[in-house]
Parts: C-alpha cells; structure tokens; sequence
C-alpha cells in the first residue's frame, strides 16, 4: 500500500515545514507516506480561475493511475472524528487498492473532472485553513490514526 497527499505548490513556512518533518518519521514504514507537492501553474494571474483549475487537475491526473483511490481534502466532503477516520483508513488499507491518493487543491479548488475522479471528499473542518496548515494537520491525522490503529497512547478520547 501507498498513501499519498498530493499539493499543489510547495510549504515555504519554516515552522510549518519543521512540523511536517516532526511528524513524518513517526508515520508507519508500510504505508509508504509521500508528500508530493506539485509546482504553482505557470502565469496564473493571466488565467482565469476555472484554466487555473483545468491546469492543476492536469498536474494531479498525471500523479494518479487507473483504479487508485483518490481523495480530495474538500470544505464540503464528510468530517470524521481522529477514531472515525483511523476506521476508515484501516478499511481502505484492507482493500486490494495499491495507492490511497489524499489531494489538497489550489485557492480555486478542483476542477469538475477531479470532482469526478474522486472517490470521496474530506473536510477537516469547517473553518478556513491556508493550504500550508491543511498538510500538517493532515500529516498529524495521518500519524494520529496510525497510532489508534496501533493502539498506542497518542490519541485521548
């Protein structure tokens, strides 16, 4: 199994960076965790919002492969409690998908062709966060549900 969270453009806040990296060690070895953060479109201020979308849903297709899950980090997918989501990412681990792609779009979202080549979407909140803070608070998940899985002393509920 691969799990991937799939960003457009690239963590420039030190400290964020510093708390992604605390994090990311600490993920089993066996999920195969990447962080892949694609490049900012080329000229954006001369696109419209919805070519800006078309460009970006081009960069994360060419990251995804027939009969992988994908996943979009969306203000309007379901929320799931820290023990909710571990369920989930243990059922989806129990499959026989070989890559789990998580996508945090850009400040336009997603276009309507990744809407429909998602599998289903995840809010974290209902609140606003910059797209830097949505990769550590899902890397923390991401960790936070290894560790319920592994019924280790990290998460209180």
């Amino acid at each position: 199994m691969r799990i991937n969270l799939i960003c457009i453009g690239k963590t420039d806040d030190p400290e964020i960076i510093a708390l992604i990296k605390y994090y990311l060690p600490r993920i089993p070895k066996h999920w195969n965790f990447e962080l892949i953060e694609l490049p900012d479109i080329k000229n954006a201020k001369n696109l419209t919002s919805a070519q800006i979308k078309k460009e970006e849903a081009k960069l994360f297709l060419n990251q995804i492969e027939t009969g992988e899950l994908v996943i979009l980090l969306d203000e309007k997918g379901k929320q799931y409690s820290s023990r909710a989501f571990s369920e989930k990412m243990e059922a989806w681990l129990g499959t026989s998908v070989k890559k789990i792609n998580f996508l945090v779009g850009g400040a336009y979202g997603f276009s309507d062709e990744i809407y429909q080549r998602s599998n289903e979407k995840i809010s974290l909140s209902k609140m606003t966060f910059t797209h830097q803070m949505i990769r550590l608070f899902f890397v923390e998940q991401i960790y936070r549900a290894a560790t319920i899985l592994q019924g280790k002393p990290y998460h209180n509920d």
